[in-house]
């Protein structure tokens, strides 16, 4: 075993908790990270007036501000990674025998110091390979190219790791220069380890194909739907290597990186600051490479529904659809200092401009002068004696925060800037369910759900209860940045037991009244035992029905149905007749429960060409309804056909059909079904089939604490 081989094992080792556990953890946001003793470490690149490197710089040659006060450069070092290529033989005999024994995470300081000092002047490169989202050829192309890489163009410098996300995940290779053991990796990542889960449709079936969309999956029941699974990933990986301070760069290789409903932006932020904080670049790295766009469709495809196929609208979405998955790979790479190679069939480049950007660098590193730990953002200046050089490094960073010293203004300001930070806070899992319903004239209600992982929350225990606070402010922006809607709120939890909580989900509904347009929503909740925090922030459209020639509201999956708790709440459609329907936030199921789905027709059995002002004639409202579950292309189960011929006296004055529909789910083994909803203005002659994901799983095991599932 080579001494790199020693060192690598420090992957392994930091990575070892964030594999155990179902759901990463979340970690701090900085735009440089802090180790125990708060050093601050700054990259910075030295180029000439011709572009090349300066390597002859000394500490006294640096001057560092921090909010423009000078601050005291403690650390200085030169990585460069030209020298491993004279030095190599030298540098092993020095390392071996120190490096026997692997340093874990409860060693000693200096062997652990050791350990990470194996990795001066060499080049850090980890692949990533999104094995969920690329099909089989996918996986072909983007195992030739890193093979390539590895007998072509890796350096003596370069030391690799190849980390792999399908079901887990998983570290495949750690650090290693031994091109023997990377090639036995890669070539293992044949055609059969792909999921291609990604880039399902779950919205209407015009221009889709003629069979049942797939969908994103995940192994946790919050991130099923949604991109947070492989962002938090990302989070991980930088985390696990911010002991680490040379710069890392991760080659991040994927077909795109979809976002299928209301994911939550604040953990793109997360994953981009995790990165930064831990001195990463993500280089992303789409495999779909350059193809065309073919109007009808691809052959291999089935033929498309719709007319959108002859208008033109099928290219547009084609191209639309395109965009939305390279949107993120960008967003990633430009937050972090890395590149997006999109649209090229040359897959060589993104390991050569790695190389190129991480030849030789200094690492500076100082105490900061202000001890304040306000979480506040404090820019970093780097200034050069002399002129003719041109200087790169990261601006600033985000100071830590102390929660439990703070007072209850502080701790109210510290919402407030939340809210309005463009850093969110991510700490505490937050996840989000949004949709619309119209209740006037161009007035919608926009109801929110809210939900926390009961195991996330910490309680105190007296004497008879376990209790817990949550903290919960939002607001609804338009699209010029102005605040339209907002709420503030405290939960007070109080239980028998804790145990019974954290084997559910803390949920809290509330909501808006918006007119149609693009509205960006962001919530932040905070438990009040740690301070920890977590945001959740999403865009979403109401639409303009006027022009629509169906007019129909958002379709709520849920899978309880209680007395009614919102007083005062007559706006909300989900409370009806005294009671109150509770949206399932995360589309995750038992085959023991019922599915029940509620939605509304507006203005049903008139033509479009009303513009939506003239109402149905009595005895023309007839609506035909039910809902049909693909597994694929496999239609497993259909409900009958439910007629609703009249509106209900409530509902007059919204001019809206209700279709509430209740499912026994024991027709339905456990696995992953598309739900698509039929829904037929049979009065009109119009239709749509909205789609929604939803999984079903085997009830858990009755928990022996009272109030357990």
């Amino acid at each position: 075993m080579t001494p790199t081989d020693h060192t690598a094992k420090l992957l392994a080792i930091l990575l070892q908790l964030a594999l155990v556990a179902p759901a990463l953890p979340a970690q701090d946001v900085d735009y440089t990270f802090h180790a125990q003793t708060e050093l601050v470490l700054v990259n910075v690149t030295v180029r000439d007036k011709n572009g090349n490197f300066v390597r002859n710089l000394k500490p006294e040659d640096f001057s560092v501000k921090e909010d423009g006060k000078a601050q005291n450069v403690i650390s200085f070092d030169l990585e460069n990674t030209d020298a491993v290529a004279t030095a190599e033989v030298a540098q092993t005999k020095l390392l071996g025998p120190q490096l026997s024994k692997p340093a874990t995470p409860t060693a000693p300081a200096n062997e652990v110091a050791t350990a990470l000092g194996a990795f001066k002047d060499r080049r850090m490169i980890v692949l990533f390979f999104d094995l969920s989202s690329m099909e089989p050829d996918q996986i072909d192309h983007a195992s030739t190219a890193a093979l390539n890489y590895v007998a072509k163009q890796m350096a003596p410098a370069d030391l690799v790791a190849v980390v792999s996300l399908g079901d887990s995940l998983q570290v495949n290779q750690d650090f290693t220069d031994d091109r023997a053991a990377l090639k036995k990796v890669l070539q293992s990542f044949g055609s059969g380890a792909g999921q291609g889960f990604e880039n399902g449709s779950t919205g209407s079936t015009e221009d889709t194909p003629d069979t049942g969309g797939s969908f994103t999956v995940d192994d946790t029941e919050f991130n099923i739907f949604n991109t947070d699974r492989r962002l938090e990933a990302l989070r991980s990986i930088a985390a696990s290597l911010s002991h680490v301070e040379q710069k890392k760069s991760l080659i991040y290789i994927s077909n795109g990186m979809t976002r299928t409903g209301l994911e939550n932006q604040s953990e793109l932020r997360a994953a981009t600051n995790a990165a930064v904080r831990a001195n990463m670049s993500i280089y992303t790295l789409d495999i779909t490479g350059l193809e065309a766009i073919v109007p009808g469709g691809e052959a291999q495809s089935a033929s498309l529904r719709g007319v959108s196929v002859y208008s033109g609208a099928t290219a547009m979405n084609a191209m639309n659809a395109n965009f939305a998955s390279q949107e993120t790979l960008v967003t990633l790479a430009g937050d972090t200092g890395g590149k997006a190679f999109l649209d090229s069939n040359d897959f060589g480049k993104v390991f050569k401009g790695v190389q190129d950007a991480t030849s030789t660098y200094y690492i500076l590193g100082y105490h900061s002068t202000n001890l304040a730990r306000d979480g506040h953002y404090r820019r970093i200046t780097v200034q050069l004696k002399g002129a003719g050089y041109k200087i790169e490094y990261r601006r600033g960073y985000y100071a830590p925060a102390d929660f439990k010293h703070s007072t209850q203004e502080d701790r109210e300001r510290q919402l407030d800037e939340e809210l309005a930070s463009d850093l969110p806070s991510t700490d505490l899992p937050v996840y989000l369910a949004a949709g619309y319903f119209r209740i006037g004239n161009d007035r919608f209600f926009v109801p929110i759900s809210l939900a926390v992982p009961g195991q996330e929350i910490p309680f105190v225990s007296n004497s008879t209860r376990d209790k817990a606070t949550l903290d919960i402010v939002g607001e609804a922006l338009d699209s010029s940045k102005r605040s339209v809607g907002d709420m503030r709120d405290t939960v007070k939890l109080a239980v028998d037991t804790s145990a019974a909580v954290k084997q559910k989900n803390v949920q809290y509904d509330s909501g808006f009244v918006l007119p149609s347009g693009k509205y960006h929503l962001k919530f932040v909740v905070r438990e009040n035992q740690t301070g920890r925090m977590g945001s959740f922030e999403t865009d979403i459209v109401v639409p303009d029905f006027k022009t629509d020639p169906m007019k129909m509201s958002s379709v709520v999956l849920a899978s309880q149905i209680q007395p009614a708790t919102k007083h005062g709440k007559i706006d909300d459609p989900l409370v009806r007749d005294g009671s109150e329907m509770i949206p399932n936030v995360t589309h995750v199921f038992t085959n023991g429960q019922h599915l029940y789905l509620y939605y509304e027709v507006y203005d049903p059995g008139h033509e479009a060409a009303a513009n939506g002002k003239a109402k149905a004639p009595s005895g023309s409202v007839r609506i035909l309804s039910n809902v049909a579950f693909f597994q694929g292309s496999v239609k497993t189960f259909e409900t009958p056909l439910v007629e609703t011929k009249e509106i209900s006296a409530s509902d007059m004055a919204r001019h809206a059909a209700v279709v509430q529909l209740d499912v026994p789910l024991t027709q339905l083994k456990p696995g992953f079904y598309t739900c698509q909803v039929n829904v037929i203005d049979d009065a009109a002659g119009h239709f749509l089939f909205p789609r929604l994901a939803m999984l079903v799983r085997q009830p858990k095991p009755v928990a022996p604490t009272p109030g357990g599932q």
